[in-house]
């Protein structure tokens, strides 16, 4: 791999990043009565995503849809069946709760994930009913069509469910 590959998967990773920790930082400052300062936060997540989008662009790893879902599936596969699992073994060791908390939530979501890609990833290219999905605010469950009454990961009210279209 080239070092401007390197460098391009580096700035891709920082950028991104820095996304969501604005857009995270905005929240805060928006509940803290801190107007202003929420809007910079946004409009600067706004533009770290527009430098994330271009840094993937450059490295031309963006293909077809078949080959994103497959791409998608892999990546999804390797969290849930490598990455998670010893990082809540280690949050666990170290007594690190919140840590641990939040490597599962993500470690059963990813499964979920990996499933919902697989489904689309087999009727890509056949007349298939159109319907939203639906996004648990504090773990990021993913569901079809209707969230449901309780979060079967977090036990957080289906209500709170973020609607996708």
């Amino acid at each position: 791999m080239s070092k401007t590959i390197e460098f391009l998967k580096e700035a891709f990773a920082g950028e991104s990043q820095a996304n969501r920790k604005y857009t995270a930082f905005a929240a805060k400052a928006d509940k803290e009565g801190f107007a202003q300062a929420a809007r910079l936060f946004r409009a600067a997540a706004e533009a770290e995503a527009i430098h994330a989008n271009n840094h993937l662009r450059a490295q031309k790893v963006i293909k077809s849809t078949q080959e994103n879902l497959q791409d998608a599936i892999a990546g999804e596969d390797d969290e849930w069946e490598k990455m998670y699992p010893g990082m809540i073994q280690t949050a666990k060791a170290e007594g690190n709760k919140s840590a641990e908390i939040s490597f599962y939530y993500a470690d059963e979501v990813e499964k979920i994930h990996s499933g919902l890609y697989r489904k689309v990833l087999g009727s890509l290219g056949t007349s298939e009913e159109a319907f939203p999905y639906y996004v648990c605010p504090i773990c990021g469950n993913t569901v079809e069509k209707e969230a449901p009454k309780v979060c079967p990961i977090c036990e957080t009210s289906g209500k709170l469910f973020k609607r996708v279209d």
